[in-house]
């Protein structure tokens, strides 16, 4: 624990104060249904309504494609105007069923990393399940994408496996960990991972499962969270990453929000020790660089 100011252990490229991790869920099309074959529709959506019965929630479907019908275009568009390089966290079924999107996310060179095949419950599978899980989301990536994905976050929850299976699997970091504002490192049998912590309280979904929490209330938390996390980068080692949804983010009462706050991303990286922004690889790669595993 860091109760003192002391020198960095390592610095960000050009000595940034701050590594800024965009990252973009695309959940969409791979999310609960009957067709599926889950018991239930999926019950998260806009109103908050729940159907507990084996049937087709064909209203919350749309509102789930609306995420790659018209919330993956303004994104996409807002993310090349500003230049911006982003993790999309993607379920690998999402891009098998939205190829026009995947190769547009190709052709802007961001990287793609595996949010799992499909939203399944994989806190309840037994450890053959989940390599064979893990394994097939990493299949359809590269197939889709032409990559394989280095890195790994998961829906909710993980078993005791997870990490060694990602581990045994080849994969670079892991993303399941709210615990640090840094990277660390974590091994199985000598062999390391990355743990590259993921920060929830800055994930647009408050905004969908919490509707009085307004985009200005968003878009302000998300920029005091980045001019705090900035000016302790002088003495502290800190990764701030913003977690969006396509259907969340990409409404127009919304999408504002998150324009702005690239705007005075943008304004702050012309300055000296302003934010790097990066992908989650490569501050993974960045930091193994740095802080050499040690067993």
């Amino acid at each position: 624990m860091k109760f003192q100011k002391a020198a960095k252990a390592y610095p960000w490229p050009q000595d940034a104060h701050l590594a800024l991790s965009i990252v973009v869920n695309v959940e969409e099309g791979a999310e609960a249904n009957i067709q599926d074959g889950d018991k239930y529709p999926e019950p998260v959506d806009e109103m908050g309504i729940a159907l507990k019965r084996p049937m087709r929630n064909l209203g919350n479907e749309s509102n789930y494609q609306y995420g790659i019908k018209r919330g993956a275009p303004r994104v996409m568009r807002l993310l090349q105007e500003h230049e911006i390089p982003v993790t999309f966290t993607a379920c690998a079924l999402a891009l098998e069923r939205a190829p026009e999107f995947t190769r547009e996310i190709v052709r802007q060179g961001h990287e793609v990393t595996s949010h799992g095949y499909r939203w399944s419950h994989q806190f309840n599978m037994n450890e053959e399940d989940e390599r064979a899980y893990i394994r097939k989301a990493a299949d359809s990536i590269q197939q889709s994408t032409g990559r394989r994905p280095v890195g790994w976050l998961s829906r909710y929850l993980t078993t005791p496996n997870t990490r060694r299976l990602l581990v045994e699997e080849g994969f670079k970091y892991h993303m399941d960990d709210l615990s640090d504002d840094e990277p660390f490192w974590d091994h199985h049998e000598g062999k390391p991972i990355v743990v590259l912590p993921y920060q929830v309280d800055n994930n647009d979904m408050k905004m969908w499962s919490e509707p009085s929490y307004t985009p200005d209330q968003w878009l302000k938390y998300a920029i005091d969270n980045f001019e705090w996390a900035l000016r302790e980068g002088e003495h502290e080692v800190n990764v701030m990453s913003i977690g969006l949804h396509l259907r969340i983010i990409g409404r127009p009462g919304r999408i504002w929000a998150l324009e702005k706050f690239l705007a005075h991303v943008k304004q702050r990286s012309l300055k000296p020790h302003g934010p790097w922004i990066a992908t989650r690889e490569a501050i993974a790669e960045h930091f193994a660089r740095h802080v050499p595993f040690r067993a």
